[in-house]
């Protein structure tokens, strides 16, 4: 592995929250919810700096007093919930690199999945740097009934289709091949596929499989009481 690579850990955190009214601030045993992502990038060995993307300046607070740095203000214009996750990360990376600050990797962590730990974010990070991918996220498996070689979509003309365009589905749950979905916890992705290629996916995406006894991610208010039920049951294991 090559350990000269340098790696931006960026922590998106926006003010307001719909679902749940300034959630990331919001204590979660003890601490506020963004403090658990950024403790978790700060003791990843492979994370060479930890910065907190925002425009809330309570957020700013909470996060530098948790150890995480907020060297600019989000623009408001990518504050809105309507705004899409790449330009809030070019954002981040044009305004360092102009500082002087220059990454090989990001490595996006969201604050709404509290659980990841920085044993997931090195094994992220170094499975790019093994398999030469562009963009690694995690992942969890899809249930067999919801796997793509058994999913159908409107065709266009009153009927169905397989989502693969296979004639016919899948026999038997045995005969299934591996399928996954996003799980959200962690994106590392190359500085170059991010600006250049203006995408997180570049050409080669490998997944890192999560422990879903640990996959939590909190969006709506049901999700903070699975959130609270599942880490009630870590602190007391």
């Amino acid at each position: 592995m090559n350990r000269s690579v340098t790696t931006l850990g960026l922590i998106p955190a926006r003010g307001g929250s719909k679902g749940i009214p300034g959630k990331n601030v919001r204590p979660l045993f003890g601490k506020p919810l963004i403090a658990y992502t950024i403790e978790a990038a700060a003791r990843a060995r492979l994370i060479s700096r930890v910065v907190v993307s925002t425009d809330d300046p309570a957020v700013a607070q909470t996060a530098t007093l948790w150890g995480a740095e907020t060297p600019f203000v989000r623009p408001a214009e990518l504050g809105a919930d309507t705004a899409p996750m790449l330009p809030v990360i070019q954002h981040a990376v044009r305004f360092l690199e102009e500082s002087g600050s220059c990454y090989d990797l990001i490595c996006l962590l969201q604050p709404t999945s509290p659980m990841r730990t920085p044993d997931d974010i090195d094994k992220c990070i170094g499975l790019l740097q093994d398999t030469g991918a562009d963009t690694v996220i995690s992942v969890l498996p899809v249930p067999d009934k919801h796997n793509p070689h058994w999913v159908f979509e409107p065709d266009g003309a009153g009927g169905l289709r397989l989502s693969t365009g296979e004639a016919m589905p899948v026999s038997r749950r045995q005969d299934l091949p591996p399928a996954y979905h996003r799980e959200g916890s962690v994106y590392v992705v190359r500085r170059d596929v991010l600006m250049n290629r203006n995408t997180l996916y570049g050409p080669k995406v490998v997944g890192y499989v999560m422990d879903a006894a640990r996959s939590v991610n909190i969006d709506e208010p049901a999700d903070w009481d699975a959130a609270v039920s599942l880490m009630s049951r870590f602190q007391t294991s």
